[in-house]
Protein backbone atom coordinates (compact mmCIF):
# COMPACT_ATOMS: atom_id res chain seq x y z
CA UNK A 1 0.00 0.00 0.00
CA UNK A 2 1.83 3.17 -1.68
CA UNK A 3 0.71 5.30 1.32
CA UNK A 4 -2.19 5.06 4.07
CA UNK A 5 -5.81 7.48 3.93
CA UNK A 6 -5.55 10.28 6.31
CA UNK A 7 -8.28 8.36 8.03
CA UNK A 8 -5.87 5.33 8.90
CA UNK A 9 -2.92 7.45 9.48
CA UNK A 10 -4.61 9.28 12.37
CA UNK A 11 -5.84 5.15 13.70
CA UNK A 12 -2.32 3.60 12.88
CA UNK A 13 -0.67 6.85 14.61
CA UNK A 14 -2.99 6.64 17.87
CA UNK A 15 -2.91 2.67 17.99
CA UNK A 16 1.61 3.04 17.72
CA UNK A 17 1.39 5.78 20.79
CA UNK A 18 -0.80 3.56 22.99
CA UNK A 19 1.14 0.74 22.03
CA UNK A 20 4.60 2.34 23.31
CA UNK A 21 3.15 3.17 26.34
CA UNK A 22 1.80 -0.36 26.68
CA UNK A 23 5.28 -1.27 25.90
CA UNK A 24 6.87 0.32 28.70
CA UNK A 25 4.60 -0.93 31.29
CA UNK A 26 4.75 -4.54 29.88
CA UNK A 27 8.85 -4.55 30.51
CA UNK A 28 7.93 -3.91 34.05
CA UNK A 29 4.86 -5.64 34.50
CA UNK A 30 5.98 -7.15 37.96
CA UNK A 31 5.57 -3.48 39.53
CA UNK A 32 2.25 -2.68 38.17
CA UNK A 33 -0.46 -1.68 40.07
CA UNK A 34 -3.42 -4.02 39.37
CA UNK A 35 -7.05 -3.55 40.74
CA UNK A 36 -9.09 -6.88 40.35
CA UNK A 37 -12.58 -6.44 38.76
CA UNK A 38 -13.77 -9.56 39.26
CA UNK A 39 -12.73 -13.80 38.16
CA UNK A 40 -10.32 -13.69 35.87
CA UNK A 41 -10.88 -9.81 34.82
CA UNK A 42 -8.18 -7.62 35.62
CA UNK A 43 -7.56 -3.80 35.02
CA UNK A 44 -4.65 -1.94 35.22
CA UNK A 45 -3.14 1.09 35.13
CA UNK A 46 -1.73 0.74 32.05
CA UNK A 47 -4.84 0.07 30.20
CA UNK A 48 -6.37 3.08 32.00
CA UNK A 49 -3.35 5.53 30.34
CA UNK A 50 -3.35 3.30 27.16
CA UNK A 51 -7.17 4.48 26.75
CA UNK A 52 -6.72 7.66 27.50
CA UNK A 53 -3.95 8.47 25.16
CA UNK A 54 -6.56 7.05 22.75
CA UNK A 55 -9.57 9.43 23.66
CA UNK A 56 -7.45 12.04 23.38
CA UNK A 57 -5.59 12.03 20.21
CA UNK A 58 -8.86 10.70 18.28
CA UNK A 59 -10.76 13.45 19.80
CA UNK A 60 -8.12 15.71 18.78
CA UNK A 61 -7.93 14.34 15.12
CA UNK A 62 -11.91 13.89 14.26
CA UNK A 63 -13.87 16.04 16.64
CA UNK A 64 -17.26 15.30 17.49
CA UNK A 65 -17.11 11.43 16.80
CA UNK A 66 -18.56 9.53 19.31
CA UNK A 67 -16.67 6.87 21.31
CA UNK A 68 -17.30 3.29 22.89
CA UNK A 69 -15.00 2.70 24.98
CA UNK A 70 -13.70 -0.65 27.34
CA UNK A 71 -13.17 1.20 30.32
CA UNK A 72 -14.51 4.54 29.42
CA UNK A 73 -17.87 3.14 28.35
CA UNK A 74 -20.32 5.28 25.77
CA UNK A 75 -19.49 9.00 24.87
CA UNK A 76 -22.07 10.98 23.07
CA UNK A 77 -20.47 12.63 20.53
CA UNK A 78 -21.93 16.02 17.86
CA UNK A 79 -21.11 13.97 15.01
CA UNK A 80 -23.93 10.81 15.06
CA UNK A 81 -22.25 9.34 12.33
CA UNK A 82 -19.40 8.39 13.64
CA UNK A 83 -18.42 6.23 16.46
CA UNK A 84 -15.06 4.98 17.47
CA UNK A 85 -15.13 1.48 19.13
CA UNK A 86 -12.18 0.88 21.22
CA UNK A 87 -10.22 -1.75 23.39
CA UNK A 88 -6.99 0.02 24.67
CA UNK A 89 -5.73 -3.80 25.93
CA UNK A 90 -7.06 -6.89 24.56
CA UNK A 91 -5.57 -9.54 26.49
CA UNK A 92 -4.91 -8.48 30.20
CA UNK A 93 -4.25 -11.01 31.50
CA UNK A 94 -1.37 -12.32 29.12
CA UNK A 95 -0.28 -9.01 29.35
CA UNK A 96 -0.12 -9.25 33.51
CA UNK A 97 1.45 -12.78 33.43
CA UNK A 98 4.37 -11.22 30.73
CA UNK A 99 2.97 -13.05 27.49
CA UNK A 100 3.86 -10.88 24.74
CA UNK A 101 0.27 -11.64 23.05
CA UNK A 102 -1.78 -8.57 23.21
CA UNK A 103 -3.21 -5.86 21.80
CA UNK A 104 -4.66 -1.98 20.79
CA UNK A 105 -7.70 -2.66 19.31
CA UNK A 106 -9.72 0.47 17.36
CA UNK A 107 -12.45 0.90 14.65
CA UNK A 108 -14.58 2.98 13.32
CA UNK A 109 -18.09 2.74 12.40
CA UNK A 110 -20.22 5.08 10.10
CA UNK A 111 -23.59 5.55 9.86
CA UNK A 112 -23.61 1.77 11.92
CA UNK A 113 -21.51 0.49 9.15
CA UNK A 114 -17.78 -0.60 10.28
CA UNK A 115 -15.13 1.21 8.45
CA UNK A 116 -11.55 0.92 9.40
CA UNK A 117 -10.13 -1.46 11.82
CA UNK A 118 -6.38 -1.40 13.52
CA UNK A 119 -5.12 -4.08 15.56
CA UNK A 120 -1.58 -3.61 17.12
CA UNK A 121 0.62 -5.92 19.00
CA UNK A 122 3.43 -3.49 20.80
CA UNK A 123 5.34 -6.32 21.85
CA UNK A 124 5.64 -7.90 18.52
CA UNK A 125 5.61 -4.31 16.65
CA UNK A 126 2.69 -6.22 14.07
CA UNK A 127 0.17 -3.03 13.00
CA UNK A 128 -2.66 -4.64 10.81
CA UNK A 129 -4.38 -2.23 9.18
CA UNK A 130 -7.92 -2.22 7.28
CA UNK A 131 -10.49 0.35 5.08
CA UNK A 132 -12.94 -0.78 3.25
CA UNK A 133 -12.65 -1.05 -0.16
CA UNK A 134 -9.02 -0.48 0.33
CA UNK A 135 -7.75 -3.67 1.44
CA UNK A 136 -6.13 -5.45 4.57
CA UNK A 137 -2.60 -5.12 5.49
CA UNK A 138 0.54 -6.27 7.80
CA UNK A 139 2.21 -2.89 7.45
CA UNK A 140 2.79 -2.51 3.71
CA UNK A 141 1.79 -6.08 2.88
CA UNK A 142 -1.40 -6.61 1.69
CA UNK A 143 -2.83 -9.49 3.75
CA UNK A 144 -5.04 -12.70 2.41
CA UNK A 145 -7.19 -15.23 4.20
CA UNK A 146 -5.69 -18.85 4.16
CA UNK A 147 -6.54 -20.51 0.76
CA UNK A 148 -6.92 -23.82 2.91
CA UNK A 149 -10.30 -25.89 1.86
CA UNK A 150 -9.99 -29.39 3.97
CA UNK A 151 -11.85 -28.26 7.23
CA UNK A 152 -9.27 -31.72 8.73
CA UNK A 153 -5.55 -29.58 7.28
CA UNK A 154 -7.31 -26.40 9.26
CA UNK A 155 -6.01 -24.73 12.64
CA UNK A 156 -9.08 -23.21 14.40
CA UNK A 157 -8.64 -20.24 16.91
CA UNK A 158 -11.29 -19.79 19.87
CA UNK A 159 -11.83 -18.49 23.42
CA UNK A 160 -12.43 -20.36 26.50
CA UNK A 161 -14.86 -18.91 29.24
CA UNK A 162 -13.45 -19.69 32.68
CA UNK A 163 -15.47 -22.61 34.62
CA UNK A 164 -18.78 -21.28 36.05
CA UNK A 165 -19.17 -18.02 33.58
CA UNK A 166 -21.11 -17.82 31.36
CA UNK A 167 -21.27 -20.31 28.32
CA UNK A 168 -18.19 -22.42 29.45
CA UNK A 169 -20.60 -25.61 29.52
CA UNK A 170 -21.59 -24.84 25.38
CA UNK A 171 -17.93 -24.15 24.70
CA UNK A 172 -16.56 -27.44 26.04
CA UNK A 173 -19.69 -29.01 23.83
CA UNK A 174 -18.54 -26.98 20.78
CA UNK A 175 -14.93 -27.56 21.17
CA UNK A 176 -15.77 -31.46 21.23
CA UNK A 177 -17.39 -30.86 18.10
CA UNK A 178 -14.97 -29.59 16.32
CA UNK A 179 -11.25 -30.36 17.49
CA UNK A 180 -11.75 -33.68 16.17
CA UNK A 181 -11.92 -32.53 13.05
CA UNK A 182 -9.41 -30.31 12.84
CA UNK A 183 -5.18 -30.58 13.05
CA UNK A 184 -5.66 -28.26 15.83
CA UNK A 185 -7.41 -25.62 18.46
CA UNK A 186 -5.36 -22.44 19.32
CA UNK A 187 -6.48 -20.77 22.82
CA UNK A 188 -4.06 -18.04 22.49
CA UNK A 189 -5.88 -14.82 24.60
CA UNK A 190 -6.64 -12.03 22.31
CA UNK A 191 -9.37 -12.21 19.69
CA UNK A 192 -8.61 -9.14 18.27
CA UNK A 193 -5.14 -10.74 17.45
CA UNK A 194 -7.44 -13.69 16.51
CA UNK A 195 -9.12 -12.29 13.90
CA UNK A 196 -6.22 -10.17 12.42
CA UNK A 197 -4.50 -13.84 12.34
CA UNK A 198 -7.38 -14.69 10.08
CA UNK A 199 -6.88 -12.12 8.19
CA UNK A 200 -3.40 -12.95 8.05
CA UNK A 201 -3.87 -16.48 6.80
CA UNK A 202 -1.69 -17.89 10.30
CA UNK A 203 -5.66 -19.17 11.26
CA UNK A 204 -8.13 -21.10 9.00
CA UNK A 205 -10.79 -19.91 11.11
CA UNK A 206 -11.98 -18.69 14.80
CA UNK A 207 -15.16 -18.62 16.67
CA UNK A 208 -16.22 -17.52 20.34
CA UNK A 209 -19.24 -16.22 21.67
CA UNK A 210 -20.12 -13.49 24.24
CA UNK A 211 -17.53 -11.00 23.44
CA UNK A 212 -17.69 -7.47 23.46
CA UNK A 213 -18.17 -5.23 20.54
CA UNK A 214 -14.87 -3.80 21.32
CA UNK A 215 -12.95 -7.39 20.95
CA UNK A 216 -14.06 -7.60 17.71
CA UNK A 217 -14.96 -4.46 15.26
CA UNK A 218 -11.91 -3.86 14.25
CA UNK A 219 -10.34 -7.62 13.18
CA UNK A 220 -13.72 -8.00 11.73
CA UNK A 221 -13.32 -5.50 9.29
CA UNK A 222 -9.83 -6.86 8.89
CA UNK A 223 -11.04 -10.39 8.04
CA UNK A 224 -13.52 -8.54 5.40
CA UNK A 225 -10.83 -6.98 3.63
CA UNK A 226 -8.74 -9.98 3.89
CA UNK A 227 -11.42 -11.52 1.58
CA UNK A 228 -12.54 -13.44 4.69
CA UNK A 229 -16.05 -14.56 5.89
CA UNK A 230 -17.62 -13.12 8.82
CA UNK A 231 -20.91 -14.61 10.25
CA UNK A 232 -22.94 -14.11 13.83
CA UNK A 233 -23.13 -17.83 15.19
CA UNK A 234 -26.91 -17.94 15.49
CA UNK A 235 -27.95 -15.73 12.34
CA UNK A 236 -28.99 -12.74 14.64
CA UNK A 237 -28.83 -9.18 13.08
CA UNK A 238 -26.42 -8.00 15.09
CA UNK A 239 -22.73 -9.45 15.50
CA UNK A 240 -21.16 -6.52 17.97
CA UNK A 241 -24.82 -6.93 20.04
CA UNK A 242 -24.65 -10.72 20.61
CA UNK A 243 -20.74 -10.92 20.13
CA UNK A 244 -21.20 -14.72 18.73
CA UNK A 245 -18.93 -14.99 15.80
CA UNK A 246 -17.62 -17.39 13.70
CA UNK A 247 -14.97 -16.19 10.83
CA UNK A 248 -12.61 -17.57 8.03
CA UNK A 249 -12.33 -17.90 4.77
CA UNK A 250 -15.56 -19.01 2.75
CA UNK A 251 -15.17 -22.81 2.88
CA UNK A 252 -13.31 -22.97 6.20
CA UNK A 253 -15.69 -20.80 7.78
CA UNK A 254 -19.02 -22.27 6.45
CA UNK A 255 -18.07 -25.93 7.99
CA UNK A 256 -17.15 -24.13 10.85
CA UNK A 257 -20.24 -22.53 11.52
CA UNK A 258 -22.15 -26.13 10.54
CA UNK A 259 -20.18 -27.85 12.86
CA UNK A 260 -20.53 -25.46 15.46
CA UNK A 261 -24.69 -25.18 15.38
CA UNK A 262 -25.31 -28.50 14.15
Amino acid sequence: MGTLSPLLTVMTDVAGRAGRALNRDFRDVEHLQVSKKGPSDFVSIADHKAEEIIYERLNEARPGYGFLMEERGIAEGTDKSHRWIVDPLDGTLNFLHGMPHFAVSIALERDGELVAGVVYNPATDEMFHAEKGRGAWLADRRLRVSGRKHFDESVIATGMPWSGRKGHAQFLTELHKVMPHTAGIRRMGSAALDLAWVAAGRYDGFWERNLKSWDIAAGIVLVKEAGGWVAELDDQPDILETGNIVAGNEAIQAELKNRLTA
